[in-house]
């Protein structure tokens, strides 16, 4: 891991010094509404925790995932978290479109074309909500990761979008989604 040790001076209110190590590593993923995100370390250990309040404090407003990272972090009970971000390197993020499905979130195959739809009810806090294509329709259950894949930060009710979507465990989920600005052709 590249680390090298630091000191940092006196912790705000704290009269004792705090031990600081020096972490270059990339963003795992990073989400401004729960106010944090993590780090993988270049060298390989366990994760790091970046808080929304130390990025924001260093002059950065956000941190996308794969931009490169230096920060100095402190050991905490549960692992290390960032303390001061000394650089942020954006130019090797992944564009969201690009990223690999995440290991959390259940993969829906598509059983039709693109279809307008209209969002009833959206809590990013909760990373989900759901759309409808009308009364007399079935739901369609909608995962944050699905709209991080294709750029959208947010749903608010009565947005309209475009969704592809196939069945899941518990009802229909969005497979695929995009603006409406952006008409996509209606895929066979």
């Amino acid at each position: 891991m590249a680390e090298i040790a630091a000191e940092a001076g006196r912790a705000s209110g704290d009269e004792s010094q705090i031990e600081l190590i020096e972490i270059v590593g990339r963003i795992k993923w990073f989400d401004v509404s729960k106010g944090f995100g993590f780090i993988v370390p270049d060298g390989g250990g366990a994760d790091v925790l970046l808080h929304v309040t130390v990025l924001r404090r260093d002059g950065f407003q956000t941190a996308p995932e794969g931009a490169c990272i230096v920060v100095e972090a402190q050991r905490r009970a549960r692992g290390f978290q960032a303390f001061r971000v000394l650089s942020l390197d954006e130019s090797t993020a992944i564009h969201p479109a690009a990223l690999p499905p995440a290991r959390t979130h259940v993969q829906v195959v598509p059983v039709g074309g693109f279809e307008i739809a209209v969002v009833k009810w959206f809590n990013r806090v909760r990373g989900f909500g759901f759309v409808t294509r009308g009364d007399g329709t079935e739901d369609i259950f909608v995962h944050m990761e699905t709209l991080r894949k294709y750029g959208i930060a947010d749903l608010k009710p009565g947005d309209s979008l475009l969704v592809r979507f196939g069945p899941g465990s518990k009802g229909l989920m969005a497979a695929e989604v995009r603006p409406l600005e952006n008409r996509m052709p209606v895929s066979h």
